[in-house]
Parts: C-alpha cells; sequence; structure tokens
C-alpha cells in the first residue's frame, strides 16, 4: 500500500466538524471598537505625522465627527448591526476593497514571494497566546485561483466540490501540464512516480514555446479581465485555463536565471520568487492568479509565490514549513510498478488579439521588473536572542528599529504599517499596527526614551484602521455623503505608508518579500531567526528618494546602535 500524503490530504476533506475546523464556532466574533477610543487612538496616530496645524484642523473635524446623534455615532450604530448579523463585520468588505476591487497587477503590487534561503493526519490548531486562532485560512490556499474581471475580480475555491481536484499544474518553459498526484484508490504518487512525471515534462517542454501565455496574469487587472473575457471564448482556452484554476496548485520549473555574485545571490532568488525576472526569464512561467505556486529553479533556488486575496503569510509559510520537514523524512514505500500515462499537456490556441495582448503584459512586466529596487540580507549580528534577553518583544525591538532608520534617513517620522493577525476572531484576516507613535518619535529623536508597545491592541481587534474603513464603507453604503473626516488631508497623510512592513516568521531558513505600496515607500519583511533576522527590502528606482540598499545600511546600524545602548544600560534599569 502507498502511503497517503499529509501534505495534499486536507484538499480530499468536506467541510465537516472534526479536529481541524471544531473550534470555529467558538471562536468570537471580531468587535467593533468603540467610536471615542478609535477616534481619540487616530488623533494620537497623527501626532507623529503631520504639523500642529493640520491637527487641529482635525481635532475639530473628530470632534464633530463623534458628536452624540452625528453622524459617526449613526455609521458606528449601521456597524454594530452589520457585526451582529454576519460571522465578521469586516471580511467581506476587506477581501473586496483590498484585493478584488484593486486593480493594479498582482505583480510586487499584492502578491507576495517567499525565497528559502535553506534548503489520516490534519493541521494542528494553532494558538496566539493561549488563545485558539481562526484555520479558515489554510482552506482557502490550495484548489483555488482567482478571477479576473473587467472592474472587480473573484476568487475560486474547488477543495470543497464532491470530487476534489486531484491534480496539480506543472509548467515549464511556459508549457502548461496536468499531473494527476491521486492514484483511483485514493493513495497519492510516491516519490518515484512524481519524479517520473515531472521528468516526462521536463523531456517534453525542452522547447520554449513563442507565446508565454502565463504573462497575461501579470497585466494590470482592467487589461487582463478584457484578455480573459476574449481569451476563454475558444473552447480549447477556457478547458486549459479552467485546469489550471481547479488544480491543488502549481509548480514551476524555472530555466536558469542570470548568474550573479553569492552577496547577490539571496537578492536574485527574491525578485525571481516575486516576479521571475521578466519576459526573457521565467515571469511568463507562472500563473499569478494561482492561489499557490512553488517555483524551482535550475540551480536548486526555490521558493514560493501566493496571491494574497485568500490568505495572509503566516499560513503560507507554515506551509513551507510542513512541506520542508516532510522532505527530511525517508518514504519507507514501495513503488507500484505499473506504468503511468504521460501528464496532460494543456492547449492554447494563440489568435493575433491574444498575441498583442501578449506583448502588452510583457512590455508592462519589464517595466515592473527594471523600476523594482530589492535588497535581500541576513543580519548575522544576532536574532531575536538579543531583545529576548533584555525581556523585549523582537518585533518591537525591530520595528523601532525601521523608526529609528527611517527617521535618520529623512529626519522625519513617516505613517507605517505592519500587519497585525486577527486570527483570534472568526474569518480574521489583519488589522495594522502604527509603529510611527508619539513615544516612538520621542526615541528616534533623543535615544533614550521607553518604547511603548502597541502590537496587542491590533490583534485584540481594537486598533483604528479598519474600524474607520468600517465606517467610510458604511456611509458609502448608506449612500450618504462621506464624512469631512475623510476627506482630511491629515486622512490622506495617515495612509500613506511610506514604510510597509511585516513580521512573518517561520521555522524555515527563508524570507518573503514584496513591494512598496506607495510610489515613495519601502516594503519591508522580516523573519527574525534565533541568531540571525532576515529582511527583505524594497523600494521603487523610479523615485530618486527611496534606495533599498541606503535602507538596508540604515537598518542595520540601528539594530547595532540599540544594542549598544542596551549593553550600555544596566539592566535594573529596562
Amino acid at each position: 500500500m502507498v502511503k497517503p500524503s499529509s501534505l495534499l490530504k486536507p484538499v480530499a476533506l468536506t467541510r465537516i466538524p472534526g479536529r481541524y475546523l471544531a473550534h470555529q464556532e467558538s471562536l468570537p466574533k471580531l468587535p467593533v471598537p468603540p467610536l471615542k477610543q478609535t477616534c481619540d487612538r487616530y488623533l494620537a496616530a497623527l501626532e507623529p505625522i503631520v504639523d500642529s496645524e493640520m491637527l487641529k484642523n482635525t481635532q475639530e473635524l473628530v470632534k464633530e465627527f463623534q458628536a452624540q446623534g452625528g453622524v459617526g455615532d449613526r455609521l458606528q450604530k449601521g456597524l454594530e448591526h452589520r457585526s451582529r448579523k454576519t460571522d465578521n463585520w469586516l471580511s467581506d468588505w476587506w477581501l473586496q476593497t483590498a484585493y478584488l476591487d484593486y486593480r493594479l497587477p498582482v505583480v510586487v503590487h499584492s502578491s507576495p514571494g517567499v525565497c528559502v534561503l535553506c534548503c489520516s493526519e490534519t493541521l494542528p490548531i494553532e494558538y496566539l497566546g493561549g488563545k485558539m486562532l481562526c484555520m479558515n485560512q489554510y482552506y482557502q490556499v490550495l484548489c483555488s485561483c482567482r478571477i479576473p474581471g473587467i472592474k472587480s475580480d473573484s476568487v475560486v475555491n474547488y477543495a470543497l466540490n464532491k470530487r476534489p481536484p486531484s491534480h496539480i499544474t506543472v509548467v515549464h518553459n511556459y508549457q502548461f501540464f496536468v499531473l494527476d498526484v491521486y492514484n483511483s484508490d485514493g493513495t497519492t504518487l510516491t516519490v518515484d512516480q512524481l519524479y517520473i512525471q515531472l521528468e516526462k515534462i521536463w523531456n517534453s517542454s525542452l522547447q520554449t514555446n513563442k507565446e508565454p501565455i502565463g504573462i497575461l496574469t501579470s497585466n494590470h487587472r482592467n487589461s487582463w479581465g478584457k484578455a480573459y473575457a476574449n481569451l476563454i471564448k475558444d473552447k480549447t482556452n477556457k478547458e486549459s485555463v479552467r485546469a489550471i484554476q481547479k488544480s491543488i496548485f502549481t509548480v514551476c520549473l524555472d530555466a536558469p536565471m542570470p548568474r550573479v555574485s553569492d552577496e547577490m545571490y539571496r537578492t536574485r532568488a527574491a525578485v525571481q520568487m516575486l516576479h521571475g525576472g521578466g519576459s526573457r526569464w521565467n515571469s511568463g512561467n507562472r500563473w499569478f492568479d494561482k492561489t499557490l505556486q512553488f517555483i524551482i529553479g535550475e540551480d536548486g533556488t526555490c521558493g514560493v509565490i501566493y496571491e494574497h486575496a485568500p490568505a495572509e503569510g503566516p499560513p503560507i509559510v507554515a506551509l513551507i514549513d510542513h512541506v520542508v520537514e516532510y522532505t527530511k523524512k525517508s518514504e519507507m514505500v514501495r513503488t507500484p510498478m505499473v506504468p503511468l500515462p504521460m501528464p496532460k499537456k494543456l492547449r492554447f490556441n494563440i489568435t493575433p488579439e491574444i498575441k498583442r495582448d501578449i506583448e502588452e503584459a510583457k512590455q508592462n512586466m519589464n517595466i515592473m521588473v527594471h523600476d523594482l529596487d530589492m535588497k535581500v540580507i541576513v543580519f548575522s549580528h544576532f536574532g531575536k536572542n538579543v531583545p529576548k534577553s533584555y525581556k523585549m518583544s523582537p518585533d518591537a525591538f525591530i520595528q523601532v528599529a525601521l523608526q529609528l532608520a527611517y527617521y535618520r534617513t529623512y529626519k522625519r517620522c513617516c505613517a507605517t504599517y505592519e500587519s497585525a493577525s486577527l486570527r483570534m476572531f472568526k474569518l480574521g484576516r489583519t488589522d495594522t499596527i502604527r509603529s510611527a507613535t508619539s513615544d516612538s518619535a520621542n526615541f528616534v529623536k533623543t535615544m533614550d526614551d521607553p518604547v511603548k508597545q502597541v502590537c496587542s491592541v491590533a490583534i485584540r481587534g481594537q486598533a483604528i484602521d479598519r474600524h474607520l474603513l468600517g465606517l467610510k464603507l458604511q456611509a458609502i453604503e448608506d449612500l450618504s455623503a462621506l464624512p469631512d473626516i475623510f476627506m482630511d488631508t491629515s486622512f490622506a497623510v495617515a495612509n500613506h505608508y511610506n514604510l510597509s512592513t511585516s513580521q512573518v516568521p517561520a521555522k524555515t531558513d527563508c524570507v518573503m518579500c514584496f513591494g512598496p505600496v506607495v510610489p515613495d515607500g519601502y516594503g519591508v519583511c522580516y523573519n527574525p531567526m534565533e541568531e540571525h533576522i532576515n529582511f527583505a527590502v524594497s523600494a521603487f528606482n523610479s523615485c530618486a528618494d527611496t534606495n533599498a540598499a541606503r535602507m538596508v545600511q540604515a537598518l542595520e546600524d540601528a539594530l547595532v546602535d540599540m544594542k549598544t545602548l542596551l549593553d550600555q544600560t544596566p539592566k535594573a534599569k529596562l
């Protein structure tokens, strides 16, 4: 008998109460924070990033907004009503506004890459601070895909079908194949069988196709939506696209990338995961709408890119940790002697119009590739062991170092976004930790004030950003005029995140990477290991004021200086 794979088994499950989802109904609902609390915290968040005149004007608007019986009070009641009648008042709105209505390409702007720097089971329920976390996102990762639309996208998930998909898709030299990974008796192929099937795919696709159909998925969403509608008019094309969308995940077998120095290897690997290197290299060797794509380069470079709409980073790196651990085990099974059929190649009929769409997508992808300024480093001076030895949160320590690095570079504080998980709540996604506070501003200016920890506020559903978004969307839903507080310059400044950051810790020595969220900003992701920290910092070359390498150097200096400060401070005073 062939042993079933623990990695792929969950896709065959149906949504019945069991160990995997048994706790879902017991999870609390995401609360709607009190209006006054959010207004007070909003004003506090503005203090370090706007001038006194702007702040004074906003204080007047906030006072008017939260007045008894005023517009804010009415919108708050609307949100509370929505909360009572839904499992999560935010989740559908967030999926739509943050992802499916977002029309820039998913490449660089939305989908993170993960670069691995080293090389009857169910998922155990996860906990944070002793509280169970929502496991729903794990069900959204496999057998799912984003579907482009003209004005808005959607996400389809085939995992819950009566007959869940039993195949993955493999792409090599821009050519897509269907690889069945289950036998008729429900067991999975052995490692040897998978190797044989992958080798068949490799040998039958040695010549690069002229038309990289997958690069269409990298284009602006409206352009891709129109091209998609045209593409699937053809029956053969429609069947091929459906096979990709339904697959458990996609494996991208990449062609060689340009050789670089050892120092630049990690950065080159990261951009290979994030965008593929451009149309000349591997950007056409993807289906960027696919939720999960494993990428393997000829030189052993490996990692993942995932489409962000269905899930956040932590479930993805948990899956990577699982895969890495699984591959360390030797497979003690006998490979059946029955020969397997050749994996089916997916065919596409390319019309002149589709060819033009491909050329447009190539050009736009190459512009994005040349504009992205990425730097991946391993900070080797210390890891999370140092802040922990001083009874400090490693994440808070790194966030303050980022504030210090930015202030030293630009002589000002900026709106800073750090993703905070809301998975303590049913169907919870994220809210924002605003790391730029009055206390952090004082610290970076003086290097001697205590650091305020703000993370716990966000993960307990009491942060301000999603609440303010909810109030704004409630006003739009009520077809009322948008309140002045949302038209205020301060609101625009507060949501212009020059630093967009995320801690994505993993057991595996890897780092996630993504692009900046504003033209003059930085994207910073980090994985604090015990004795080192992996950082990926991105910026845009089209902005003269930003530079990823310069920010990395400022960040390294800030971390070292903060450790020196701690070492010079008697522990009794900490």
